[in-house]
């Protein structure tokens, strides 16, 4: 078996919503540690200013909590 085999990735886009932290940032969709050979290309949202943003592929929205 080999690293990339045993190492579990999460599905990508299987949530319509996502709660980040500012250790998070920058917000990218797929986030880090989601597989991303079967989803969209990879697109940063901004969410710094509003707390708030919507990923353009898919429409998953991200919103910045203060954890």
């Amino acid at each position: 078996m080999t690293a990339l085999n045993e190492k579990k990735l999460i599905q990508p886009n299987a949530e319509n919503h996502y709660d980040v932290t500012s250790a998070d940032l920058p917000v990218s969709c797929p986030m880090p540690g989601m597989s991303q050979w079967n989803s969209h290309p990879k697109v940063y949202i901004a969410i710094e200013e509003t707390g708030k943003g919507m990923c353009p592929y898919c429409s998953a929205g991200f919103t910045l909590t203060q954890c």
